[in-house]
């Protein structure tokens, strides 16, 4: 709400303190997804700094603001270099959603008439955004179901004349392993394909996780038939959101990333990202990131994750009920139950003790299980997490599988949602235990559970999120869509 007279600046700010009380907290280790934390808050200092210094400088128009213009050179040099193909040009954009966007607008007016991206089913979901938005049309291959690495095979068959753009990851997000990029991007290359590598989770890890001892295959644009790969500096890079960057294997494919306008009699409209006016804010704050880390800053966040992600799969390993899926090649954990452990419960005990571990649901064969993202501050706290985790599984085995209402799933997917109004559907969400309706006062939680660590691990959680994500994973792919739609609209009315 507006109000009539203007607020003074401290009341403003205790009101943001207040309001983040029910937050998860940013910093610290217990959150493994949303947040990347090296543990050093002299670096994140620096980039909030700079970040407010780069604040209203406007990245619309890079001929009134050449400073945008030295730093994106800079960072996206950065990149370049680390990436196999120095001096590579680039787009600094808003995050990996965006630079998916590009290259995959990129690649389809490379090839005027061909409509089709050929993806693994792991692939992020940015990809099926971008066609979606772009028009064009996803084409998934299955993974190895043991390594849950791209099918070399079912790519050849896939890939035709029709094809716009070849995907693989480098990791995938869900099992953290890297696809087979030197095998995709040969095929791809012997038909004229681009083929872009989806590297916003692994960029700016994978070359210091090698560089301090680990096993990482060749996935960069070193690698003969790869023509672009994005990388998220806002995830191992640890800069502010958003900032991600965008490499071409050459300039005239960066170009048709580009858009121009001259159809009107205002100012003259050329944009390298989909955004026109954006803030230079996360431009200045990722240049000062990197600046204040350096190559012997990132290495040892290197050896240190890589330690921690050993540390996190070993532990693991050993407890009953639990098994980590694939052999994650990157810093990321994705850890499956079993009957007497159901990892929807798992995740709901964790955060009764003060962790938040992210559910990921079932799909293409893939189990239900639990993601960790290993960050820089991680190790010191790896051992508290396991014991959490160990606990956690205990109790899950004490309360059994979440208690889904006999032949709800069924229900929800024969019901027309989109005739349903925002306000039936909420009622529809209570009658499983969630109330979508109850907004929890600051520094309170959320409605119906207790505040974490404060409970006593084994006893009922509701509302809880394990009943909801038993549900979601019982049903169809396209009605959990729609129902996180409908999720989201009520969220916000």
């Amino acid at each position: 709400m507006l109000p009539d007279h203007g607020r003074p600046v401290t009341e403003l700010l205790a009101e943001l303190t207040a309001l983040k009380e029910a937050d998860l907290p940013v910093r610290g280790g217990k959150v493994t997804a949303y947040v990347y934390d090296t543990g050093l808050p002299e670096v994140h200092e620096a980039a909030q700094r700079a970040y407010a210094e780069m604040l209203e400088v406007n990245m619309l128009d890079p001929t009134a603001f050449p400073s945008m213009v030295a730093l994106e050179r800079q960072v996206v040099g950065a990149v370049a270099e680390l990436l196999g193909r120095p001096g590579a040009p680039g787009i600094f954009t808003s995050g990996g959603t965006e630079s998916i966007m590009l290259a995959v607008k990129a690649a389809r007016d490379a090839r005027p008439g061909a409509t089709r991206v050929v993806l693994p089913v792991t692939a992020h979901p940015a990809f099926h955004k971008a066609a979606h938005y772009l028009g064009m049309e996803v084409v998934p291959v299955p993974v190895d179901p043991v390594t849950y690495r791209a099918s070399v095979p079912a790519f050849e068959a896939a890939l035709d004349d029709r094809t716009a753009l070849a995907v693989v990851s480098a990791p995938s997000y869900p099992q953290g392993v890297v696809d087979p990029v030197e095998e995709v991007a040969a095929l791809a290359a012997a038909r004229g394909v681009p083929c872009h590598v989806d590297a916003c989770v692994g960029g700016w890890l994978l070359p210091w996780l090698r560089e301090a001892g680990a096993a990482i295959p060749p996935f960069d644009l070193s690698v003969p038939g790869v023509t672009s790969i994005s990388c998220d500096l806002h995830k191992f890079g640890y800069a502010p959101k958003g900032a991600s960057v965008l490499l071409f294997r050459d300039a005239e494919l960066r170009r048709r990333a580009y858009f121009a306008s001259a159809a009107w009699p205002g100012y003259t409209i050329i944009n390298a990202t989909v955004q026109s006016s954006r803030s230079a804010g996360p431009l200045g704050g990722a240049w000062a990131t990197l600046q204040a880390l350096g190559r012997e800053g990132y290495l040892e966040l290197g050896r240190r994750t890589l330690e921690a992600t050993r540390r996190l799969a070993e532990g693991v390993a050993k407890i009953p009920g639990l098994r980590v899926l694939g052999e994650p090649e990157a810093a990321l954990v994705a850890i499956a139950g079993s009957p007497e452990v159901d990892v929807f419960v798992l995740a709901d005990e964790a955060r009764r003790l003060g962790w938040f571990l992210q559910p990921q649901l079932s799909y293409a064969g893939i189990p239900a299980n639990i993601h960790i993202t290993v960050t820089g501050v991680t190790l010191a706290g790896v051992d508290a997490m396991l014991e959490v985790i160990a606990e956690a599984a205990d109790a899950a085995r004490r309360r059994g599988p979440a208690d889904v209402p006999e032949g709800l799933p069924e229900l929800i997917a024969s019901l027309d949602l989109d005739a349903l109004d925002d306000a039936t559907f909420a009622e529809l969400a209570a009658s499983v235990g969630i109330d979508l309706t109850a907004t929890a006062e600051p520094g309170t939680a959320e409605p119906g559970t207790a505040e974490p660590g404060t409970a006593e691990p084994g006893t009922p959680a509701e509302p809880g999120m394990a009943v909801v994500n038993a549900v979601l994973d019982a049903l169809p792919a396209a009605t959990r869509e729609a129902i996180l739609v409908r999720f989201l609209s009520v969220l916000y009315s």
